[in-house]
C-alpha cells in the first residue's frame, strides 16, 4: 500500500493523518509548551529580523505564530482564515512587507511549518479535503482547485486527490455499518457548512458507495462567534449608541465594528483612519465611557484575548444554559452573562440557512426525512445544542450520531486512501 497523506485543510484547524501499522488512521501529533495536540490552528504569522546585513522576513504557523503576534504586540503581519480566500478571483495576492503572497505561496508556506514542527518527512501522496461550496459570494471551484494543487506540489506532493470533507466524514462513519444505510453526512467548519447524502451498502467485498447528492452554504462557526461580538464586545465599545454633531444627534457608524469579525484586523485598525475617527469621536460621544473602552482594547491589542473569551463563552453554552463573556484587559472590563435562549435567538438567521442547505441536498437526493436512516454531525459547530436540536427536531434523536468531531474527516481521508480506486471518491 502506497503510503498517503489525508489533509484536512480547515478555516481554523488543520488536521493531517497517515495509517499506522495496524492499519487505523492516526493523527500526526504535535507539541507546544508541553501540550500534545492533533489540530493545527491555520494561521501565519510574519516579521521582520534585523541582520548586519538587511532585515529578514521571519514566518511560524500555527500556536507559534499566535505567540510571536501575542509577544509582538501585532508589530508583525498575522494572517488566519486564509483558506475563505482559496475561490476568490478578487484575492491576487498580498502584501507580506516587500514581497506580494499570493494564495498558493501563502498555503505552501503554511504547508512547511506544519511538516516542520511534525518533525518528519510527509509521503508524495495525498488525499485532501475540500468544501462543498468554497467561501465567497462567487466562489470559483476550478480556480481553488488549481491554487490548492500548485501549494501542494510547491511543497513537495506528487500525487494529489481531491475529496468532498463530508463524504470522508461519510466513509469514516460508515466503517461502523453492518447494513446498508442512507446517510446525511453535515460538517460544520469554520467558514463553510457542508452537506452530503450517501447510499452505502455493506458486502462481502468492503463497502459499495453512491452519492446522491451535496451541499454547502457559507455559514459555520465563525459566523456563530461574530454574533457574540456583535451583540456583547461591540456594544460595550459604544455599538448602537449615539454622538452630537453641531445639533443633530446621530448613531455611531457601524462600520467602526466591521473588523471584529477577524480579531488580528483590530490591530490594524490601531494605525488606520478610523483609529483617528475614534479619538474625535470620544469628545462628541453621548456616551464616552464605552468610546473610550474601545479605544483603550485597541492601544492593548486585545484582540486574540477577545477571541479566547469568546470562545470560552461559546463552549459554555454547548455544555450550559449559560455561560459568561469575560474579558479584563487594559482597563476594559466585561463581565457579561449571556443565556443560551438569547445566543440560540441570535445565531437563529444562521440555524435557517442552514436548514435551507439541508432541504436543497435532500431535494437533489430526492428523499425526504424519514428516507435518510442515520445523520453523521461533525465539525466544532456540531457541538452547539442548537445546531443538534434542529437536526434531532427533523430526523428524530434516534438517527443522529457525532464523534471524533475535530478529525473526523482526516481520518476518512487517509482510509480513502487505502482504496484501490480513490477516483470514484474524489471530485
Amino acid at each position: 500500500m502506497t503510503l498517503s497523506l489525508g489533509l484536512d485543510f480547515g478555516t481554523t484547524n488543520t488536521v493531517a493523518t497517515m495509517i499506522n501499522a495496524d492499519g487505523q488512521p492516526e493523527a500526526v501529533h504535535f507539541a507546544h509548551d508541553g501540550e500534545v495536540f492533533d489540530a493545527f490552528r491555520s494561521v501565519l504569522c510574519f516579521w521582520q529580523d534585523e541582520t548586519e546585513d538587511a532585515r529578514r522576513t521571519q514566518v511560524e504557523a500555527g500556536p507559534w505564530a499566535i505567540d510571536h503576534f501575542v509577544d509582538s504586540a501585532g508589530d508583525c503581519r498575522f494572517i488566519q482564515s486564509f483558506k475563505t480566500f482559496a475561490a476568490s478571483a478578487l484575492f491576487t495576492d498580498t502584501l507580506v512587507y516587500a514581497r506580494r503572497m499570493n494564495f498558493e505561496a501563502l498555503l505552501a508556506t503554511f504547508l512547511r511549518q506544519v511538516q516542520a514542527h511534525a518533525g518528519a518527512e510527509l509521503p508524495k501522496r495525498i488525499v485532501i479535503g475540500r468544501p462543498v461550496k468554497f467561501a465567497g459570494g462567487a466562489p470559483d471551484e476550478a480556480l481553488a482547485r488549481q491554487r490548492y494543487e500548485a501549494a501542494l506540489r510547491a511543497v513537495g506532493f506528487e500525487e494529489i486527490h481531491h475529496v468532498y470533507e463530508p463524504v470522508a466524514a461519510a466513509y469514516f462513519f460508515a466503517q461502523r455499518l453492518k447494513t446498508d444505510a442512507t446517510i446525511l453526512v453535515a460538517d460544520f467548519g469554520g467558514g463553510t457548512s457542508d452537506f452530503s447524502v450517501v447510499r452505502f451498502s455493506v458486502g462481502a467485498s468492503g463497502l459499495d458507495y453512491k452519492p446522491l447528492a451535496h451541499a454547502g452554504v457559507g455559514v459555520a462557526g465563525d459566523a456563530f462567534d461574530y454574533r457574540i461580538i456583535d451583540h456583547v464586545v461591540a456594544r460595550a465599545f459604544g455599538k448602537g449608541s449615539e454622538y452630537k454633531s453641531w445639533d443633530k444627534v446621530l448613531p455611531v457608524p457601524n462600520g467602526y465594528f466591521s473588523r471584529f469579525s477577524r480579531w488580528n484586523e483590530l490591530s490594524i485598525m490601531r494605525h488606520s483612519r478610523d483609529y483617528r475617527d475614534l479619538q474625535q469621536l470620544l469628545r462628541s460621544s453621548l456616551d464616552p465611557e464605552r468610546i473610550q473602552a474601545f479605544i483603550a482594547f485597541l492601544d492593548a491589542d486585545a484582540g486574540y484575548d477577545m477571541y479566547r473569551a469568546v470562545s470560552a463563552a461559546k463552549m459554555q453554552l454547548s455544555e450550559a444554559d449559560a455561560g459568561v463573556l469575560s474579558l479584563h484587559v487594559a482597563g476594559v472590563d466585561i463581565e457579561r452573562t449571556i443565556k443560551r435562549a438569547e445566543f440560540e435567538k441570535w445565531i437563529a438567521p444562521e440555524l435557517e440557512e442552514i436548514g435551507a442547505c439541508v432541504d436543497r441536498a435532500l431535494a437533489e437526493a430526492g428523499l425526504r426525512e424519514g428516507d435518510v436512516d442515520r445523520v453523521f454531525l461533525t465539525g466544532g459547530s456540531s457541538f452547539v445544542p442548537a445546531v443538534r436540536a434542529q437536526f434531532e427536531a427533523r430526523f428524530g434523536a434516534e438517527k443522529i450520531e457525532t464523534g471524533d468531531q475535530l478529525v473526523s474527516i482526516a481520518y476518512g481521508l487517509s482510509l480513502i486512501a487505502r482504496e484501490r480506486n480513490i477516483n470514484r471518491w474524489g471530485v
